[in-house]
């Protein structure tokens, strides 16, 4: 290789970044001790961004297209260097691409319970995930406040600090969306929009917009959910505290007899599992006596209300079905019986 050719290629007219792998925010271009030959070509693609250094000062920032690098398309390098307009030799300077695709799929979630304020139940926790997207749109801000020299910056660099800066910003979400606690989990979208807008000035400070936010799961404590739960046995009842009590009652009645076929916890436990299946008895008797005895018409008041035999012996059968398990007392039942019997037509 002759001495011109050596020459040559210590001059660089080719400047272009094709962003061979995912995840590559700011690539810095190759120089070593080449230098940049005046007249060079800049190729900057759709979806990136291209950043020009002199003595680490920020020069030129260049959008989407193809350059000629020479003083009239170099205004700030030019100042820098203090070149004359018939300036063409060839010149040092660093070249930082960056992407400006959106960055998706970004998880982020809160590894313990985030406590936050709610107006009905104070202070409550609360664990939430989802994903998030954002692009690079000020590179010199980028460049100057996160990236600096490095010759690459990923988005596994940025991971960790963007995850705090969503999770920092949920108790503002919250308060800013108006939504009641236990609905949370219902307005997800409203939810998303609200961390969105509380956290993107935050992703601007750095040369980042947050292009979306979304929330794919809202856990509530489990007390919290109780009471949820509860909500929804009340909506599913019509809001009656009667009809409600009896729905409490059904729920409970298979725990109560696992646990006496589990032969009960000890003497202690077994006399609290007795007085819970008596008082549920109690209830259960007071309801189906409730049902038995509808109110008679006006003009027949004082006249008892007749029943079927087959509407007798089906109760009687449900009286015997609880005794056998124990949740009524054998004088239960025969006051009840004798009750019914005295029914028949």
């Amino acid at each position: 290789m002759g001495l011109m050719d050596f020459i040559k290629k210590q001059f660089i007219d080719i400047l272009e970044w094709t962003e061979s792998q995912d995840g590559v925010i700011a690539w810095r271009f190759p120089m070593a001790q080449n230098e940049i030959q005046y007249g060079a070509s800049l190729t900057v693609r759709e979806s990136q961004m291209a950043l020009f250094i002199n003595e680490g000062k920020v020069a030129d920032v260049f959008g989407p297209g193809m350059y000629k690098l020479t003083t009239q398309t170099l205004p700030v390098l030019t100042y820098l260097k203090n070149w004359d307009k018939l300036f063409e030799s060839p010149f040092k300077s660093d070249v930082v691409f960056f992407s400006t695709r959106q960055q998706i799929d970004q998880r982020w979630g809160t590894q313990q319970p985030v406590t936050i304020r709610d107006k009905d139940f104070g202070a409550v926790r609360l664990r939430a995930f989802g994903n998030y997207a954002y692009r690079v749109v000020d590179p010199k801000k980028f460049y100057t406040e996160i990236s600096g020299t490095r010759d690459t910056y990923t988005v596994a660099d940025l991971d960790g600090q963007l995850r705090g800066m969503m999770l920092q910003h949920i108790s503002d979400a919250v308060a800013q969306s108006g939504v009641a606690f236990l609905d949370l989990a219902a307005n997800q979208i409203e939810f998303a929009k609200q961390l969105q807008a509380a956290t993107a000035p935050s992703f601007e400070a750095i040369g980042l917009k947050l292009e979306g936010v979304t929330v794919q799961n809202i856990s509530l404590p489990d007390e919290l959910q109780k009471i949820l739960d509860q909500k929804i046995g009340m909506g599913m009842v019509g809001n009656d505290m009667g009809k409600f009590m009896q729905y409490q009652t059904a729920q409970a009645m298979p725990e109560l007899a696992k646990g006496a076929g589990d032969g009960g916890g000890g003497l202690a436990g077994s006399a609290m599992g007795l007085g819970a299946g008596v008082a549920l008895g109690q209830v259960m008797a007071q309801n189906l006596a409730a049902g038995l005895q509808q109110p008679a018409p006006a003009a027949a008041a004082a006249a008892p209300a007749a029943l079927r035999p087959d509407e007798v012996m089906a109760t009687l059968e449900k009286l015997a079905d609880l005794k056998a398990k124990g949740i009524l007392t054998e004088e239960e039942f025969s006051a009840k019986k004798s009750e019914l019997l005295k029914k028949l037509v």
